[in-house]
């Protein structure tokens, strides 16, 4: 199948931030037209594995879905008369298909049959490439992990340094959150998205349209399926749209997984913390020439930022009046293709960033020592307590307060250097650390 370029195709003004990456091709105007000829070849071939229709003739409408000539700007246009672009379509696809052969274009099909089914290809085919950049944001975390399993680093909660712990475990961290999303998009992938074959309201009527006749309904919708590759449902699914819902809520839950690493990586990379860069060129400034802004994990974040918004509009869609839809149906399509866009550009864009990003272990240190001990309050408190008693706590933040841990009197009266000196030794206060890393590595590795 041969669809005609058109201006939808080409890259637009934002596209290099918002829609980078693999999907954005796999969700255009020509491959939603590769889809809908696609699932009108499927079509016509499980009319004949079903006995419903001859070889010859499947295989006469299959060969003009492989290269009929579409302009998707035409179908677009002439759609509006319809509601769809497939009445069109079809109209374009029996006029190529020779002799009474074009009689099997469609037969026993309603337009929504088509367009589901065709969104269902569309979002396979667009996983592809997702499911690959967040397998390998996923393995980048894991190498990070490993690799910093020991570097030390300030843990921050509310945005203010809070206690030790490792660049490896906050990796490890960014790694299960990775791997859960993907797991459960390729889950999504594998079982809910179904083929859709029910006729004009669900019955597969067409397909036993004599009285007495034997019911083909149910061999149409598997072989169907099973021409196309996806999950056989259980009936039609018209009206009922969890599918849809369960797709959109996984890409949401994947942009969700993406932005928190992200956006760690921002705040990682800001000048005054300093603890990490993205490597290569990109990243200037139009007028500040020493900038080198984390341009790819900002990226990342702009197009996450957008899937929550899409992902209500698509739930919100979900009630669909009796057995077709009057506007809910029609409400899918464009946040569909934009929320594949926008999580798979968020997908590619941290794999970018984490493919680059340069640790700088010196620097994570030295910031851990800019509170003179402060992080490790939690700890010199806990030492106290059996001399101290319930005063231990307040002792322990005025000293931190004045930045003077190490040389407090009331601290040092009841903790000898020695045993001060490794109580505040940010090294070995990071607890389960290294098993914690260990068990996040065993889970992805299943």
């Amino acid at each position: 199948m041969r669809p005609s370029s058109s201006p939808s195709e080409h890259a637009g003004l934002f596209d290099g931030v918002l829609a980078a990456g693999g999907v954005r091709a796999e969700v255009g105007d020509a491959a939603w037209v590769r889809a809908l000829l696609d699932a009108e070849a499927a079509l016509a071939r499980a009319a004949a594995r079903a006995g419903l229709a001859s070889g010859a003739d499947a295989e006469a409408v299959a060969a003009a879905c492989a290269v009929l000539v579409v302009d998707p700007g035409e179908l677009g246009a002439e759609a509006a008369a319809t509601g769809n672009p497939v009445v069109a379509l079809i109209t374009r696809l029996r006029a190529a298909v020779p002799g009474d052969a074009a009689g099997l274009v469609h037969r026993g099909a309603t337009s929504q049959d088509i367009v589901d089914t065709a969104a269902m290809l569309v979002a396979k085919r667009a996983l592809e490439p997702l499911l690959a950049d967040l397998a390998a944001a996923a393995g980048l975390t894991a190498a990070l992990a490993r690799e910093h399993r020991h570097t030390l680093v300030a843990g921050r909660t509310l945005l203010q340094q809070a206690l030790p712990t490792t660049f490896g475990l906050i990796a490890a961290g960014w790694l299960t959150g990775l791997d859960t999303a993907r797991r459960r998009l390729a889950e999504v992938r594998d079982h809910r998205l179904a083929a859709q074959l029910g006729g004009a309201a669900g019955t597969l009527a067409a397909y036993a349209p004599d009285p007495g006749a034997v019911d083909a309904g149910t061999a149409m919708l598997a072989a169907y399926s099973a021409e196309l590759g996806l999950a056989e449902p259980e009936l039609p699914w018209h009206t009922e749209r969890t599918r849809i819902a369960d797709l959109a809520a996984a890409l949401g839950t994947a942009a969700g997984a993406i932005a928190k690493v992200a956006r760690d990586l921002v705040l990682h990379a800001q000048t005054e913390v300093g603890e990490v860069t993205e490597g290569g060129d990109a990243g200037g400034s139009s007028t500040l020439p020493h900038k080198h802004n984390p341009i790819r994990a900002i990226s990342a974040c702009a197009a996450a930022a957008q899937a929550p918004g899409l992902v209500a509009t698509l739930l919100s869609a979900m009630a669909h009046e009796h057995q077709r839809a009057a506007g809910s149906w029609h409400a899918e399509w464009l946040p569909l293709r934009a929320l594949l866009t926008r999580t798979g550009s968020a997908a590619f864009q941290l794999r970018a960033a984490l493919e680059g990003l340069r640790v700088d272990p010196g620097r994570m240190r030295a910031n851990l020592e800019l509170t003179h001990g402060a992080l490790l309050a939690e700890r010199v408190a806990a030492a106290l307590g059996p001399a101290l008693g319930d005063r231990a706590p307040a002792v322990v933040r005025a000293a931190a307060a004045r930045g003077d841990l190490a040389g407090d009197p009331e601290i040092t009266a009841h903790l000898e250097p020695a045993r001060l000196a490794a109580l505040l030794d940010p090294a070995t206060y990071v607890g389960s650390a290294d098993a914690l890393i260990d068990r996040a590595l065993r889970a992805a590795a299943r």
